[in-house]
């Protein structure tokens, strides 16, 4: 995305903008909060303020070129907003509630069943989002070896 898109979407083109849509587009998490973007602008030597990174992100939501989650309890015990570039296609999460780890995935029959609980219901569905809390592969497996390694010293 470049200078043009901000224009398209109706947003005059700043530096702040930019070096924020730098971050989301090039950073090296896909889900950033607030003050992730903040903080990879400082590492970068930016001077651009909290607020400001605030300020544009909502901005760009309300443009539509990101798309806002909250997911509730997710890493710190608190809910949070964390902001993706909008790609424009739907997909759900997988959230690991011990590392943090986000995965999307598109899932045809979980949609389709949506669609189907929404109509029996009387509903017209005009938007939904799926997060499945969890925990991942990897703190599975980090568990299980700290299981093992105390069955180990109780045993010892």
């Amino acid at each position: 995305m470049e200078s043009q898109d901000l224009r398209k979407a109706g947003l005059k083109v700043t530096l702040p903008r930019l070096k924020v849509l730098e971050i989301l587009e090039n950073g090296s998490q896909r889900h950033m909060s607030a003050e992730d973007v903040y903080k990879a602008l400082l590492d970068q030597g930016e001077e651009i303020g909290l607020a400001t990174v605030y300020r544009v992100l909502t901005q760009f939501e309300a443009a539509g070129l990101v798309s806002r989650h909250h997911f509730d309890g997710w890493q710190t015990g608190s809910g949070h907003s964390v902001f993706e570039m909008d790609s424009g296609e739907h997909h759900d999460h997988l959230l690991c509630v011990r590392c943090g780890k986000v995965e999307e995935f598109v899932d045809k029959t979980i949609e389709t069943r949506q669609q189907e609980l929404a109509h029996k219901a009387g509903f017209r569905m005009t938007d939904h989002c799926l997060y499945i809390y969890g925990i991942c592969a990897n703190c599975q497996q980090t568990e299980l070896s700290k299981e093992g390694i105390k069955e180990n010293i109780i045993e010892a």
